[in-house]
Parts: structure tokens; sequence; C-alpha cells
């Protein structure tokens, strides 16, 4: 279906362009945590407030407790306790982060003409690698951003969990429905603190229905697509459609025939593509579960 170009009056785009440029200017002349704190504050009209806290005045224990909260070295998130991540490229992804969530929770966040090119500044920004011409819509939720790689004019709608423990590779023009969730890592089914990272591949011109899910490690080839509520545990080839739980390859798109590949069951190649974790040696372990589980006859 062909879509209608529409804009907005030239004068509120002038102010979209002023306002994108700005916030790329701050986010590029170092300090991030402090450029992410200013931005917040100023999004939520809380700036003069802020600026009250960073001189020293004393302000109400909640109120202090709001606009200390602007500032991302003063919020933990669950990222921050997975020891296997560099840390000092984790802690500058989680300000970037930081500023997306709370961009996302905002008013603002429901005007596309400039929430789509300000979560491409934020992409600039945050990921390995960001193409052009992205269009990342609201509720998207990702797990650093760093090991993110994406290519140009890629789409990736409503509340999808870009899952970049591990690495997330995705190509150009793929296009991500609503709810779905791409994953990088997984938990041993024994010993669910035992995590394996995996590089994920979403190939050029790849299509995700609505709530489909990509295990951790599989390739999803060249201009093929998985149906809508269907899980991938194996790699799909280019230009087949797989659909079901598990996925399975139903069709070769209509006219792709005498270039795909012909398969039965997906191939399973993700051990393939599982990352090593180094650790720092001075890590202070601890078990967030506290299970003392083994299997019959072990102790």
């Amino acid at each position: 279906m062909t879509k209608r170009h529409v804009e907005v009056p030239p004068a509120v785009q002038a102010t979209i362009d002023e306002t994108v440029e700005y916030v790329d200017r701050r986010l590029s002349a170092g300090d991030t945590a402090a450029a992410v704190g200013e931005i917040l504050a100023d999004l939520y009209d809380d700036t003069e407030t802020y600026e009250r806290y960073l001189s020293g005045e004393s302000l109400p224990p909640m109120t202090r407790m709001r606009v200390e909260s602007y500032n991302p070295e003063h919020a933990l998130i669950e990222t921050e306790r997975w020891a296997e991540q560099e840390l000092s490229a984790l802690q500058e992804a989680k300000c970037l982060r930081y500023l997306w969530n709370g961009f996302d929770q905002s008013p603002l966040a429901n005007n596309l003409a400039f929430a789509l090119p300000f979560r491409q500044v934020l992409a600039d920004h945050l990921f390995a690698e960001a193409g052009d011409g992205l269009r990342l819509f609201g509720g998207i939720k990702i797990q650093c951003g760093h090991n993110i790689e994406m290519g140009d004019n890629a789409v990736v709608h409503n509340n999808v969990l870009l899952d970049d423990r591990g690495k997330l590779t995705i190509g150009d023009r793929v296009s991500v429905a609503d709810e779905a969730h791409i994953h990088t890592h997984n938990h041993d089914t024994v010993d669910q603190t035992d995590v394996t990272n995996y590089e994920t591949i979403l190939a050029d011109d790849v299509r995700l229905g609505y709530g489909a899910m990509i295990t951790a490690g599989c390739r999803i080839g060249e201009n093929a697509m998985v149906g809508s509520g269907s899980t991938t545990l194996g790699d799909v080839p280019a230009h087949h459609i797989a659909t079901g739980t598990p996925a399975k390859s139903v069709k070769v798109k209509p006219g792709w025939e005498p270039v795909a590949e012909e398969i039965g069951p997906l191939t399973d190649n993700r051990e393939q593509r599982a990352l090593p974790s180094e650790y720092p040696d001075s890590l202070e372990e601890f078990d967030e579960f506290g299970r003392t589980l083994s299997p019959p006859g072990e102790s």
C-alpha cells in the first residue's frame, strides 16, 4: 500500500531541525551523563529546579530525588550487572539508553515528525553502527545499545525487543513489526546463571511479522520473512518464508524460486555464532537465585 507523504508546517519543521541539531551537538560535546541530565530536565520542563539542584540549593526529598534522577549516573539499571560487558562502554551506552527511554515516556514521543529524527540521532551516538534513514518507533527496548549494527532504511516498529547482550546485526531495509523479540543471549536450561552470548543476524531486506521471536544465534537470510507469532530455532535461508513454532520454511517468496535454496527443517548453526565472554579478574560474583538444585544421583 502506497503511503502519503505528509509534512508539518515549515515553522514547526524549522524548530524540529534546530532541536535535533542541538541534541546532536550536546551529545557530541563530551560528558554524556551531564548532557542527558540537562536534556531530560528540559524535556520535562524542569530546568529551573534542576539548575537549583546543581547549584547546591536545598530541596524537598522527593523533589531532589526527581531531579537527581535526570542524571543517568544516579540511576541503576539491570545491564550494569552483566559482568561480561566492558564497563566503560556499557556506562556510556547506559546514558544514551536512559535518554531514549525517558524520551519515549514524554508527550513529544507521540509526534513522529520529531520522534523519528530524534531517535535517529540517539542511534547515531548509541549503536556501534547506525545507517541513514532509520525509522525507529516507540517502546523499543534496547538491552545495551553499543552492540547493535543497523543498516540504512531499517524500520523497527512499536514495542520491539532488541536484545544486544551479544551482538545484533541488522541489514539494510529490514522491517521489524510490532512486538517482535530479537535475542542474542541464552540461559542454560539447568543453570540459569550460565549465559551464552551469540551474534544474531537479520540480513538485508528481511521482514519479521508481528510478535515474531528470533532465538539467539539465528541468521535470517536476505529477503527472507518470519511470520507473525513464529519462533526460529535455526537459520532461515534467503528468500524463504518461515512460520510456526518452531518455525519451518513453508514456501519461497514468489519469483525467487530459481535462486532459493531447497531445504527441510531449519538448520541450527547457532553454536557457530557463540561469542566468548571475558570477565574482570577482580569480579565479585553473586548468585541472584541461590538455588541448590541438582539432578538425581548428584550431590
